[in-house]
């Protein structure tokens, strides 16, 4: 299993520079763990930039995966995550996601830099 998060699908939905080395982490989505904040933050995003139809698209291509809600247990976990780590919520509550599902956290976004389970890709 691997918990790919929201910069992550953003560059393979929208052909981002890092769409490539995202792509082989979605090739089978039913080992793909979804946040449902990380539904929430693709959605926003492409909506803001293209299109309804193509947000309500890449949704329903997350439905496809586990989508892992917040419960009170996992924002507990985040919280201590964030204090410890200096992460924001969103970035906190997709950490402590990939640990409770002890899965692999691949993005493209460096705050998760050093932190053990992370796979970050850069932009180069």
């Amino acid at each position: 299993m691997t918990l790919v998060d929201s910069s992550g699908w953003i560059e393979y939905f929208t052909d981002g520079p890092l769409a490539d080395e995202i792509a082989p982490y979605l090739a089978d989505l039913e080992d793909v763990v979804t946040p449902t904040i990380v539904i929430f933050e693709v959605y926003r995003v492409i909506r803001r930039q293209r299109a309804e139809e193509e947000a309500l698209a890449a949704v329903a291509q997350m439905q496809k995966t586990k989508v892992v809600e917040l419960d009170q247990l996992l924002a507990v976990t985040a919280a201590d995550i964030s204090v410890k780590h200096g992460l924001a919520m969103a970035d906190a509550i997709v950490y402590a996601t990939a640990v409770a599902e002890a899965t692999e956290l691949v993005t493209a976004d460096s705050d998760f830099d050093g932190l053990p389970g992370a796979r970050v890709f850069t932009r180069t």
